[in-house]
């Protein structure tokens, strides 16, 4: 895995919009269904990453202890299936 420089943010960014592929369903999610008075949680995730693959289960609860108390959570997955089948939504 590559070591890749992150800017830190400060709490309260605004991410800017976004309308992705949602590849399991052939629709395309726009970041206003994602949008929380509260707060949104976007996480940049891959199937193959041995760190998400440790976290998964953790996610899992960490959203659905969140969900019920107005913050929504989005994970995408921006690797290219064809270059990375172990990727692919299936």
């Amino acid at each position: 895995m590559a070591l890749a420089f992150t800017a830190k943010i400060e709490l309260g960014y605004q991410a800017p919009a976004f309308n992705l592929l949602e590849p399991l369903t052939g629709r395309f999610r726009s970041s206003n269904e994602f949008a929380s008075e509260v707060a949104t949680v976007v996480m940049f995730i891959c199937n193959h990453c041995p760190y998400v693959k440790h976290v998964n289960q953790g996610l899992f609860k960490l959203a659905n202890d969140y969900i019920g108390k107005g913050v929504k959570f989005v994970a995408i997955n921006s690797n290219d299936a064809i270059t990375y089948p172990d990727d692919a939504p299936e």
